[in-house]
């Protein structure tokens, strides 16, 4: 079984990118599960906390997730063409000290919705130095950026356009073949 770790930049509970991740978990080919790591108990990073009470158990769930996991998909908003703060603090407190190797080599792969035209360009592109400097392995064969999202989702955020599903099962289907591919 492939298991990839798929997160939500958003808190929102009809977010189009927690509808669009759902998709894609339920879109999965045949022996590729996906699990959707919770992100909303995550606190603002804050050095000081760190110090005096160690990892968040918030943290500590997603930081096991993700050592389970042969990949790690982000689905991110874009919020002033750039990534959500609250997205960015969730993978600043993960890889905070042993969780850095988790991120190491692990191949990620970025997807975004977006109501707006360009579907999450500007914040998939900001997360490439940061996925660099985590030194892990950027999936660079795929892209997805859902663009004028919000018609394509009903009032739950769950995904209903066939075009888009097909698209994502494309796009998933490519990543999972990579990560069986590179499996040892």
């Amino acid at each position: 079984m492939t298991t990839i770790l798929g997160l939500s930049g958003s808190l929102r509970r009809a977010s189009l990118n927690s509808g669009l991740l759902r998709a894609a978990r339920d879109l999965a080919p045949e022996g590729v599960r996906i699990t959707i790591g919770d992100i909303s108990a995550v606190p603002l990073y804050n050095g000081d906390d760190e110090a005096a009470h160690g990892t968040p158990p918030a943290v500590a769930a997603l930081n096991e997730q993700l050592a389970q996991a042969d990949g790690l998909l982000l689905a991110t908003p874009e919020y002033n063409n750039g990534i959500p703060g609250v997205f960015k603090n969730v993978i600043d407190w993960m890889s905070r000290g042993e969780g850095l190797a988790l991120f190491a080599g692990k191949p990620v792969a970025v997807m975004g919705a977006s109501p707006g035209g360009f579907g999450t360009t500007q914040a998939q592109t900001h997360w490439w130095p940061v996925l660099r400097t985590l030194r892990t392995r950027p999936w660079w064969d795929g892209r997805l950026m859902v663009s004028r999202a919000g018609g394509l989702f009903d009032a739950d955020g769950a995904l209903t356009d066939d075009k888009t599903r097909q698209q994502l099962a494309e796009f998933i289907a490519g990543f999972a073949a990579t990560l069986r591919k590179d499996r040892p």
